[in-house]
């Protein structure tokens, strides 16, 4: 199992948004190295849900439940998008000032490359993560 995250400005697409639809086709990514993490997202991985903007926090949990396929808003271009489904609101949401001072988590791509919008999560920044939501899957 790979762990990812997402990021949406929660006025575009909350989190609150995925839960009242069961799931969303995630499009309109078009940033090279965030098209290849979509690419790279298998079913069944798990996938932080981070509220961009003022919120600035994980807020919850989805899975991936199709893999990559071509992007319908992309027109022509080579774009992909992947579908996710809600798994769980975390318990209490986790900041990105909480990210920045833990010591595991200050390695996360989000906060050495704060403008990608889909990034990969280590194993143990999952944990972490669950750990200080006091979320359990």
């Amino acid at each position: 199992m790979n762990y990812w995250l997402v990021k949406q400005e929660p006025e575009a697409y909350a989190w609150s948004d995925l839960v009242k639809d069961g799931g969303t086709a995630w499009t309109g990514v078009r940033s090279y190295p965030a098209r290849k993490n979509l690419r790279a997202m298998k079913a069944g991985d798990l996938v932080f849900f981070y509220h961009s903007g003022e919120a600035k926090s994980v807020v919850g949990l989805a899975r991936v439940a199709k893999e990559a396929y071509p992007d319908p808003t992309a027109g022509e271009e080579d774009w992909s998008a992947v579908d996710l489904a809600p798994v769980k609101p975390l318990v209490k949401p986790v900041s990105l000032a909480q990210i920045k001072a833990d010591k595991i988590l200050k390695e996360m791509i989000l906060v050495r490359q704060s403008r990608l919008s889909v990034m990969p999560a280590t194993a143990g920044q999952f944990t972490r993560l669950l750990e200080l939501s006091a979320t359990k899957v």
